[in-house]
């Protein structure tokens, strides 16, 4: 079972990371620079759409189907991604266009793998030992994040672009004939009342939400006070609103509200939204750093987030070993939001004379807060609610941190672009400082070396700044989450080394 689980996780994680690298050759290839964002955009709106309609599907028809049903879907849309512009769908003339549908379609099968990975291990395993399962597959995220460039560089350099979709289809085809043959699940009731509407209303008002973080703002999207970014968010408020009461009365409600009662799952699903709020809000700047700051190439910034990410693997492995043993989690988030607080803190001092071997110290330390949260604060949520709603734990785990992420890299994207624009404005001058952010923050090496000493150090200078002023925001947020965990209630984990033969039952079955 685990190696058909890992492969998920890999696929999952592997994706947006490989394609990120190949983006810009697969823009010049179809001719669609101007919606290249889109591409991302109609990815995570899938995702996101789809992760709490994947979860409860999982707990009503049963896990198996439902994942297997999800990986197919992932497969295909990755084999119509790699076709995009082909001569299959008639050239390149709407070859961006057939991409962005083709990754929107890729991305409603990804919302199926890391929900189900996570309740398949929560319906097999007693929660007394699932911390070391997922503290592994904590691991092979981080393995995956680390992996992903290198891969995607290969296929850049030596491949055709279209082969940065077309590697899921080997590795998902395992994925699938192993989990076909060794994944063995109860078997669930099969005559249910799916709540159509209330996954509808949720559907629209995710869809607004996601629209709002990817557009507001944006170069390539609208200004926060524009009619479009109002509509969206009059749409989410309405839709929220009107979700509500129609999960109240559905006999099978696509998000039962009674979870929200129980005071650790709201916890933990509030840490998980600011958890991802300051952690992918403000990573996403650290290759900006890494390569325009202190010269360092895309491949190159990819390989300085080691230091990150076999902290997270390390301290991943230690917590889920060290939960099984003694049956004890409240300290970790506890610690693990503290630590991550450090760590943003140490990179909000960061300045044009940080050097690399300084900012691997300081990921590192950002890398073992991490470590601590991840895998702890989906344990909890499982542990909180009852086996029937485990999908719906997990879904809603996932997707609030999904949203955090959103939101993050949207508002510190727009502190970012405030305070880099005010500071080169004091630092060389309204003309200089308007020729220079048309490139967004973003230029070559060779481009900076084009331009005059004193432009080019006041550029270095406020770009320095301006992400470090986007770690120090972070840190408001971070701060919040240790404080938050203290208020969780240890609840004790079923199973481990004395559990009766009735908790281990599930986890036998998975493995005949």
């Amino acid at each position: 079972m685990l190696p058909g689980l890992v492969l998920a996780i890999m696929l999952a994680m592997l994706d947006n990371m490989i394609v990120g690298t190949a983006m810009p050759r697969i823009v010049a290839e179809l001719n669609g620079l101007e919606y290249f964002t889109w591409v991302t955009t109609a990815y995570v709106l899938g995702t996101t759409v789809s992760t709490p309609i994947w979860g409860k599907l999982g707990d009503l028809y049963g896990r198996k189907n439902i994942f297997l049903g999800s990986i197919v879907l992932f497969l295909i849309g990755s084999a119509l991604c790699g076709m995009a512009g082909s001569a299959m769908f008639g050239g390149t003339a709407d070859g961006m266009t057939e991409l962005i549908a083709f990754r929107a379609l890729q991305g409603l099968g990804a919302g199926g793998l890391m929900v189900n990975v996570m309740a398949i291990i929560g319906d097999l395993v007693p929660p007394r030992e699932r911390g070391q399962y997922q503290g592994i597959m904590a691991a092979m995220m981080s393995l995956a994040m680390i992996a992903g460039p290198l891969v995607g560089g290969f296929i850049t350099d030596h491949l055709n672009w279209r082969w940065a979709f077309y590697v899921n289809l080997p590795l998902g085809g395992v994925a699938l004939l192993w989990l076909i043959a060794k994944l063995h699940l109860p078997k669930r009731r099969t005559e249910h009342r799916i709540d159509w509407l209330g996954a509808g209303v949720l559907t629209v008002g995710i869809t607004a939400l996601v629209l709002i973080t990817s557009w507001g703002g944006q170069a390539h999207g609208y200004a926060w006070g524009s009619w479009q970014i109002i509509l969206l968010a009059v749409l989410a408020v309405v839709s929220l609103a009107i979700f509500l009461p129609i999960e109240k009365r559905a006999a099978e409600p696509i998000m039962p509200l009674h979870v929200f009662r129980n005071r650790n799952f709201s916890l933990t699903s509030l840490i998980g939204f600011l958890l991802g709020f300051a952690m992918f809000g403000a990573i996403s700047f650290m290759p900006l750093f890494q390569q325009t700051v202190q010269g360092a190439s895309a491949t190159n910034s990819g390989l300085l987030l080691l230091p990150m990410m076999g902290a997270m693997m390390v301290v991943s492995l230690f917590v889920g070993r060290a939960i099984t043993k003694t049956g004890k989690y409240k300290i970790y988030p506890v610690i693990g939001g503290a630590i991550m607080a450090v760590g943003m803190w140490l990179l909000s001092l960061q300045d044009v004379n940080t050097t690399t071997f300084q900012t691997g110290v300081f990921i590192a330390v950002l890398g073992l807060g991490m470590g601590f949260l991840m895998q702890t604060s989906m344990l909890i949520a499982q542990n909180s609610v009852e086996q029937r709603d485990l999908g719906v734990a997990s879904s809603a785990s996932t997707f609030f941190r999904s949203i955090g992420g959103s939101f993050g890299i949207s508002l510190f994207g727009a502190i970012f672009n405030n305070h880099l624009t005010a500071s080169l404005t004091e630092k060389i001058g309204p003309q200089a400082a308007a020729a220079v952010t048309a490139s967004g923050g973003q230029m070559s090496t060779a481009a900076l070396d084009q331009l005059p000493p004193q432009i080019k150090g006041g550029f270095l200078e406020s770009l320095a700044g301006s992400i470090s002023s986007v770690f120090g925001w972070a840190v408001l947020f971070a701060v919040l989450v240790p404080v938050l965990a203290l208020f969780i209630k240890e609840i004790p984990l079923r199973g481990g080394p004395t559990a009766s033969s009735e908790e281990r039952e599930p986890m036998a079955v998975a493995f005949e």
